[in-house]
């Protein structure tokens, strides 16, 4: 890590705007419209067309978009979840892919990661499904995709939802289908730190009608004024007076402001450049990691976007000898995202059983380390990280 007052020469993030970002920030501010409006209609509509899914909706952050998907689930007319209802996760990911779960009163079975992919053990997965799961969550850890063809036949014909948490992972693909489009739902995040940044941000992703108007009203108080006339969740009234404050659903506000998607409009046009040098950047950094056997690192699924950079290193004592060489040679590093979270302190609040052992989540947790990748070179970023791997 850095202190406060150090620059790094090899940062876990930063900024991917340009002249084209702050040309939309004017033309916002210069409008005087800041709150959810057109901006944020035309980049739903681009996004969901850059990821080949029907519909798109925008909200303030990739939080509030699993917030949303757990809450949505609901409230659909067949197969509605409840409370005390099995999802399964895996154990390794950021803490609110499950605290929406823990909100809503479900019952979460931790599965084991595959050190490889760092994506689901589809092994313990497969044993761990059960007549009481009505949900997998499935996580594309650091841009890497999960094996959707084995989870869908570990789903088979059974109930089972699947949901996507694909905030890490925008742009990757498995079997030429995007990833976050594989579930019935898929969240995206564009914080500062991910492919693309609108500031704060994230997006739902569906091809249900039913659950895109539910979306709809929960992002905005659960009223009713911003789904059609014909709808899929009630008939709207012609009263003008009370029609546009009636609400229906118990929704919150996690509506995205117009600036941040004039800026994600942006963004997306940079994405598909911004993905071809990431993925140069992995093949750099896969080559660099063949020199040094003593570490491991992410094995690709499918054609991974790339987020970070995942090294697990032998036992928790070579960690601690490592991250002194990093800092020593002022390049950033974090845990991989949270570590194993049943080992978190919140833990203490949520309904939860452990399917099998953790061993894998265990050693990530006490033996990995993330770095960034970018969308520029890191040539010399890597050879830093070289010289620091050789000096260690």
């Amino acid at each position: 890590m850095k202190k406060d007052n150090e620059n790094p020469d090899y940062p876990l993030a930063c900024s991917t705007w340009g002249d084209e970002e702050l040309a939309a920030i004017s033309r916002v501010v210069n409008s005087g419209l800041f709150s959810m409006g057109n901006e944020v209609c035309e980049f739903e509509k681009y996004f969901s067309s850059t990821m080949g899914c029907k519909y798109a909706v925008m909200v303030n952050s990739g939080s509030s978009a699993n917030l949303l998907m757990i809450a949505a689930l609901f409230f659909v007319k067949e197969n509605a979840l409840k409370r005390g209802d099995e999802v399964i996760v895996p154990a390794v990911s950021w803490s609110t892919t499950y605290f929406p779960l823990q909100q809503y009163g479900l019952k979460l079975k931790f599965v084991d990661v595959c050190e490889e992919t760092l994506n689901y053990d589809l092994e313990q997965l497969s044993a761990t499904v059960s007549e009481s799961t009505k949900v997998i969550f499935a996580v594309n850890l650091l841009g890497n995709p999960n094996d959707f063809e084995e989870i869908n036949r570990i789903i088979g014909e059974s109930n089972i939802t699947l949901l996507e948490d694909n905030c890490e992972s925008m742009g990757a693909s498995f079997q030429d289908r995007k990833t976050g489009t594989f579930g019935i739902m898929g969240s995206f995040s564009t914080f500062f730190s991910h492919h693309i940044s609108t500031m704060e941000g994230g997006v739902i992703v569906t091809d249900d009608e039913e659950l895109l108007h539910i979306l709809l009203s929960l992002r905005a108080h659960g009223w009713t004024r911003d789904l059609p006339e014909a709808n899929r969740i009630c008939e709207k009234s012609s009263d003008g007076f009370f029609e546009p404050f009636r609400f229906i659903l118990p929704g919150y506000n996690v509506r995205p402001l117009e600036i941040s998607a004039a800026i994600g409009i942006e963004q997306l046009n940079k994405l598909h450049g911004f993905l071809n040098v990431r993925r140069e950047n992995a093949d750099r950094f896969k080559t660099l990691m063949q020199r040094h056997d003593r570490f491991s690192t992410q094995k690709e699924i499918g054609h991974s976007s790339w987020f970070g950079f995942a090294i697990i290193c032998e036992d928790p004592i070579v960690r601690e000898s490592l991250t002194s060489e990093l800092k020593r040679f002022k390049i950033d590093f974090r845990p991989i995202v949270a570590g194993n979270f049943a080992k978190s302190e919140a833990i203490k609040y949520f309904d939860y059983e452990i399917a099998g052992e953790l061993a894998v989540a265990n050693k990530i947790h006490a033996s990995g380390i993330m770095i960034g990748n970018h969308h520029f070179d890191l040539t010399e970023q890597l050879k830093l990280l070289d010289r620091s791997l050789t000096a260690f």
